[in-house]
């Protein structure tokens, strides 16, 4: 191992991430007792031009009035890019007025570190004016060719940042990718056209230890299709999916929470270790396999992501 290690920034439990559009308030409640661990409130793609200012109106009072946190949710906005002029006001008013019913900003379309430097000095100013103590957390989504070809820079590009979200549907633009439904695979590409991305993606976030999200599968009448997607990510070692769709809330759970059977066998492998290692050896036979040190840290991944289930 490195004498250089990124120790996880922060854990939360990310299964599944439900977007809301902020111009549709009427969604605010029914995703507050939904089953998804996450939400975001979107001020950006799912909300019109002439809506923005009263989506924004409309979190605030959300994040105000509704009792996030009480019903087990971690609540994210996701703010307007960069590149226009709804940026500022969305990460000004937001925080100002309920930064501290507020858990992360999703930062969408990063393309350098410098776009999350923007974010995190806007936050630490209005945060350091107001003498909270509560600091926000900060979340990227690559969706854009420049924001691949820069992501490890981006994904150790500040101490609030907690996650990369991998963005299919402005990606497939940005790579010009003929595509058939969002994050689906196109049957003339021989396997999944986006696997080096999303593992290129990942490497990044587990070097600097950001937590690894897969983003939305567009096509909400095909759970399988949904599915199929959210094991692929799942088996690269992603630990969560969007729900563009309350119906895939509990796909998203079911597929990123551990197996029965995986977690039961990964306690077995750190029982079988503890006691080789009390016999002074380093190494043991499981099941007719052998098992390890790099056993022992792979069962540890899978145990406390059940016990984060499980406090759920």
């Amino acid at each position: 191992m490195s004498f250089t290690q990124y120790a996880p920034v922060k854990t939360r439990l990310q299964r599944s991430e439900l977007a809301v559009p902020g111009s549709s308030p009427g969604m605010f409640e029914k995703a507050l007792v939904s089953e998804a661990d996450f939400i975001f409130l979107d001020c950006e793609d799912a909300v019109a031009p002439d809506d923005k200012a009263d989506a924004r109106k409309n979190i605030i009072a959300a994040l105000n009035d509704l009792d996030w946190r009480g019903h087990g949710k971690t609540i994210s906005v996701r703010i307007n890019g960069l590149d226009t002029h709804y940026m500022y006001r969305d990460v000004v008013d937001i925080v100002e007025q309920a930064g501290d019913k507020l858990d992360t900003i999703l930062i969408p379309k990063v393309g350098t570190a410098a776009d999350v430097y923007v974010v995190n000095c806007l936050v630490t100013q209005i945060e350091d004016a107001a003498g909270r103590e509560h600091s926000l957390g900060l979340e990227a989504l690559i969706e854009t060719t420049l924001g691949m070809a820069n992501v490890e820079d981006i994904a150790r590009s500040g101490n609030r940042l907690e996650a990369l979200h991998f963005g299919v549907a402005d990606y497939a633009a940005s790579c010009r990718a003929r595509t058939v439904v969002i994050g689906g695979l196109n049957p003339d590409y021989p396997g999944d056209q986006w696997h080096a991305s999303l593992q290129r993606m990942l490497v990044a976030c587990r070097a600097f230890g950001l937590r690894a999200i897969d983003g939305p599968f567009g096509d909400f009448n095909d759970p399988d299709g949904y599915v199929d997607a959210a094991k692929r990510a799942a088996a690269l070692g992603f630990e969560g999916k969007w729900a563009i769709h309350p119906s895939q809330i509990a796909l998203a759970n079911e597929v990123m929470s551990p197996p029965a059977a995986e977690v039961e066998r990964a306690r077995r492998v750190l029982q079988a270790l503890e006691e080789a290692q009390a016999a002074g050896r380093g190494a043991a036979q499981l099941d007719g396999r052998l098992i390890d040190a790099a056993s022992a840290r792979m069962a540890e991944n899978i145990v406390r992501q059940a016990e984060a289930v499980e406090g759920k």
